[in-house]
């Protein structure tokens, strides 16, 4: 069909889905033939310009109240309908309106439970309307269906291309991965001395040329962790873990990278978190992305803080504990721990609080980054039954949280 039509939303009537009648009115202005739409009962719904001036000019005012079949037809409906239920698609019909005689052909559309009715033979004689513009409201529901289809065959293909664009990233990543690797140990070796020693200006060089690598490795190593999400390959390794090591162990290895930059790094663990289940890479991956987001919003001079303790998640309901357990503890018992990264930069304001969780979201656009450390964090402790959130308003600093439950089966 030429000229394709925006099918808006179709409104639900009962069990029956039709079109805004508004929607409709609009387009049956645009036939040429003079056409009415009435419910079952006969009472008409709207009447297109054609059908309007036509009745008008035979002097047949189209007031509210016009019943097809009492008024115009001058027929039962009943008989309308046994001729229907023979299974007749579209009847021709005489009709008389003032002194002229016409014809009317009345089709009866089940699903809206319509009668169309197109006048024919009026005095009026059309000059070759456009084809293109004859459309009729069953031809209207058929666009409706292949638009709809039409854009699923678009999302499909928008999946299909998401996909490659994943497996792209994944097997860049894999092949940026070794040599980086090599390039960082050779740093290591030179700044180490085992290669000769090295002048003030020479260490200077490489211990700036060893950050860069090392964000270049994170860098790809966000981007592996990203393909392994979106490709539904994350494959959690549950075990006894103790998460005060865990955290220790990564606060320990951002400090030099803190020092450089002169914020200060402050961690504290509370000793009565207890070993759980958790997947002590995937946890420690989604900490230094809160770690990393931190650093890089914390101007010089200002300080990060690192916590973590047992909480009582209300949301989740455990078993209820013996009654002697309940008098002893008059608390509720921890059932989860929650870790929490503070930073003191300038904030972010509430209208972003969700949006930065998305994928390759950056709200300030002055920093580095692709915008996915954040996202995965977020998946990582969803992946552990948790949750994760920020607290924050501009210029105040941000508080990132995240909780992971202590019962992982």
């Amino acid at each position: 069909m030429a000229g394709r039509v925006a099918i808006p939303p179709m409104t639900e009537e009962g069990n029956r889905a039709v079109l805004p009648l508004g929607f409709v009115r609009g387009l049956l202005d645009t036939i040429e033939k003079p056409l009415m739409v009435a419910e079952r009962n006969g009472n008409l719904l709207l009447i297109n310009t054609r059908a309007k001036q036509f009745l008008e000019s035979h002097g047949h005012p189209t007031t509210p109240g016009l019943n097809l079949f009492k008024d115009l037809l001058k027929t039962d409906a009943r008989k309308i309908f046994d001729e229907f239920e023979k299974g007749e698609h579209d009847l021709e019909h005489p009709i008389q309106i003032g002194g002229a005689k016409s014809g009317a052909r009345v089709r009866w559309m089940p699903e809206p439970d319509w009668l169309v009715v197109e006048i024919e033979n009026t005095t009026e004689t059309p000059s070759g309307p456009d084809p293109a513009t004859q459309i009729t409201v069953q031809e209207l529901l058929q666009e409706r269906e292949i638009t709809y289809r039409n854009l699923l065959a678009a999302y499909l293909k928008l999946q299909e291309v998401n996909r490659q664009k994943t497996v792209f990233l994944a097997s860049a990543a894999h092949e940026l991965k070794t040599p980086l690797a090599v390039i960082k140990g050779y740093y290591d070796l030179l700044l180490a001395g085992s290669l000769g020693r090295l002048t003030d200006k020479q260490r200077d060089i490489l211990e700036e040329s060893k950050d860069s690598c090392e964000r270049l490795v994170r860098l790809v190593s966000m981007f592996l962790n990203y393909s392994a999400l979106e490709s539904g390959k994350l494959v959690l390794q549950l075990r006894e873990n103790d998460l005060r090591d865990c955290l220790d162990e990564l606060s320990k290895r951002w400090v030099e990278a803190f020092q450089r930059k002169s914020v200060r790094l402050d961690a504290s663990f509370d000793p009565s978190i207890p070993t759980f289940r958790f997947d002590y890479q995937k946890v420690q991956q989604a900490a230094a992305n809160l770690l990393d987001n931190a650093l890089k919003h914390t101007p010089r001079g200002g300080s990060v803080t690192l916590r973590a303790a047992p909480h009582f998640w209300e949301r989740r309901v455990a078993v209820l504990a013996p009654v002697e357990e309940r008098r002893r503890f008059r608390l509720p018992r921890p059932n989860s721990v929650e870790v929490s990264v503070t930073d003191s930069g300038p904030g972010i304001a509430a209208e972003h609080h969700q949006e930065i969780f998305e994928d390759f979201v950056r709200v300030d656009r002055n920093t580095s980054g692709m915008g996915l450390g954040l996202a995965i964090a977020k998946r990582l402790i969803q992946a552990h039954r948790g949750k994760i959130w920020v607290e924050s308003e501009s210029r105040t600093g941000s508080r990132f949280t995240f909780l992971l439950p202590m019962d992982q089966g």
